[in-house]
């Protein structure tokens, strides 16, 4: 275990303070064409803490969950695993990941990477079973003839 993950191990996961984080991030959503604004926060696998929201498009395929601005600005402040996160909507309710963003947090997960969800928390690999990832891509192709 790293010293990253001996720090993030022994904090326990403030929820509330992430969910506040998550419904600031979505107080700078912009979202003029659905009108829902949503917000994400994610505690790091060093105690860094980042935070996204939804940039919406004229081009509905172009928007932008606020996963993906939330995965921007780990590597934008300089990388690291998610170890706990949650995301919540204009009114500040809990909302789950959509499939394709559960696929890029599961990207950038860490060991034992948790989410609050409408159910409580649960774990990543609760809410992505059978995964496909990193350690899928090695250099020996599987299953080709």
């Amino acid at each position: 275990m790293s010293k990253a993950e001996a720090v993030a191990s022994m904090r326990a996961v403030d929820w509330e303070t992430l969910a506040d984080l998550a419904r600031s991030a979505m107080r700078r959503a912009y979202a003029p064409y659905s009108r829902y604004p949503v917000g994400a926060a994610a505690l790091l696998d060093d105690g860094r803490t980042v935070s996204g929201c939804n940039v919406e498009n004229a081009s509905y395929g172009l928007t932008l969950c606020a996963e993906c601005t939330l995965v921007g600005q780990i590597q934008m402040s300089g990388g690291g695993r998610i170890r706990a996160f949650t995301c919540v909507d204009g009114e500040g309710n809990l909302l789950m990941p959509c499939g394709r963003c559960r696929q890029l947090l599961y990207e950038f997960r860490g060991p034992g990477m948790e989410l609050m969800t409408t159910r409580g928390v649960r774990s990543m690999e609760d809410v992505l079973p059978d995964a496909f990832g990193p350690e899928d891509l090695e250099d020996e192709p599987k299953g080709v003839l």
